[in-house]
């Protein structure tokens, strides 16, 4: 199990919302790239870039902002946010992103992600937001009918990479990720999953990382680690001494 930063970029600035909503946000950089190169030298080995303003777009808005973190970074990056054709993919992998991740259009055009995982195998992320077991889409503004299992098991033989799931209820309040949704989606699909949302201290990691013998190979946090309340290093020495 590894330990993924998330950048989340809203006006080419480094935030945290509290459960997606635009309108509360914390501000911890105005230079993404900045952090990027902080979380990559206390040895973080994937980072996890959201467009915010792209998921409510609908398109890519914070094109300056990834391209310098992947110009100062020499580890993987993967992105979502925004992404909705292949066009907007293939712009993506061309700029040195090792992953993009598939949200709304999971839902809206599934035969996007079978596609693009046929053109770029290893390199498309399905992102399962969910909020009371629900996916929401479209920059988590609309709850849809779809429940996260069933969306995930539709994608189980499309050669989708591994399925970032976050807890909408829980992003960004620090009040502990979803143990049992997560070992839910984890058991109920072929697919690996990352866990997100709600981490605010090593204790969690420490709850989470059962969940591995479950199927779920890393989780992603933002807010804890910018507040301090999650220490990078030692929390990946704990995963790697167990």
């Amino acid at each position: 199990m590894i330990i993924i930063p998330a950048i989340d970029i809203k006006q080419g600035r480094c935030v945290r919302l509290l459960q997606g909503e635009m309108d509360r946000e914390t501000v911890f950089s105005d230079d993404p790239a900045a952090m990027a190169v902080r979380w990559e030298s206390e040895g973080a080995s994937l980072i996890h870039v959201v467009d915010l303003d792209g998921a409510v777009e609908k398109r890519p808005k914070n094109l300056d902002a990834i391209r310098k973190i992947v110009e100062k970074v020499g580890i993987p990056i993967q992105v979502g946010g925004g992404i909705r054709d292949e066009e907007t993919l293939r712009m993506y992998f061309d700029l040195g992103v090792a992953r993009a991740v598939i949200g709304s259009e999971a839902v809206n055009n599934p035969a996007l992600v079978e596609s693009a995982c046929r053109l770029w195998p290893g390199k498309i992320v399905v992102g399962i937001d969910a909020r009371n077991g629900r996916v929401a889409i479209e920059g988590w503004t609309r709850t849809t009918d779809v429940s996260a299992i069933e969306l995930g098991k539709q994608f189980e033989d499309a050669g989708v990479a591994v399925i970032n799931f976050t807890d909408i209820e829980r992003d960004g309040m620090r009040s502990g990720p979803n143990i049992e949704a997560t070992r839910q989606l984890a058991r109920a699909v072929n697919i690996d999953v990352v866990a997100s949302g709600g981490v605010s201290s090593i204790q969690d990691i420490k709850n989470l990382a059962p969940l591995e013998a479950d199927g779920v190979v890393g989780v992603i946090t933002g807010r804890a680690l910018y507040d301090g309340s999650l220490d990078l290093k030692a929390a990946m020495a704990w995963l790697e001494s167990r």
